[in-house]
């Protein structure tokens, strides 16, 4: 299945379209996230400040074997932690699967990890707690399904954005 995307990043930015197979699915951040939010979030992460219970994602590289970092909200749901993908398959979702784990960092607090890609059909109640936690910063990748959206709605689109489970 392949869908046109239609997005605008910030306010005042033009639409973009992109082709993309769920697969496939990876939103570009913006100048505004990666050259301000993106560094603030991550900075306040290192000192131990978490908006919104933001963490740092720690991840190896899948070539290169360094540690790349970038802001994360993992979601905590029935006695579970998860990884959403809210951009798709970005590079630290192609970096996680191929090293099975990371780190999360809050300040000097380090928690190594390691993850189990949850399947589609599984994903459903992941996105729609997702999107009721932080659909207010993420919701403009979730192409207009919110989280009142019906079950059908949320497993349609529920290949386009990996989901992990976090391990001890």
């Amino acid at each position: 299945m392949r869908a046109l995307l239609s997005f605008s990043g910030q306010k005042g930015l033009p639409m973009t379209t992109i082709e993309a197979t769920p697969a496939t699915r990876y939103i570009r951040p913006g100048t505004f996230d990666s050259r301000v939010f993106n560094p603030i979030v991550s900075g306040l992460a290192r000192l131990g400040v978490s908006l919104f219970g933001s963490r740092l994602l720690e991840v190896r590289g899948r070539t290169s074997g360094e540690w790349r970092a970038v802001p994360v909200n993992p979601l905590q749901l029935d006695g579970e932690r998860y990884l959403v993908a809210p951009r798709g398959t970005t590079q630290w979702v192609k970096n996680i699967r191929a090293a099975g784990g990371g780190r999360l960092r809050k300040g000097r607090r380090t928690e190594d990890f390691s993850v189990v890609e949850v399947p589609d059909r599984d994903k459903t109640p992941i996105l729609r707690a997702y999107l009721d936690k932080w659909g207010f910063e993420v919701g403009k990748f979730f192409e207009g399904v919110t989280k009142d959206a019906t079950d059908t709605e949320l497993e349609a689109i529920a290949p386009g954005f990996p989901v992990f489970r976090i391990t001890a």
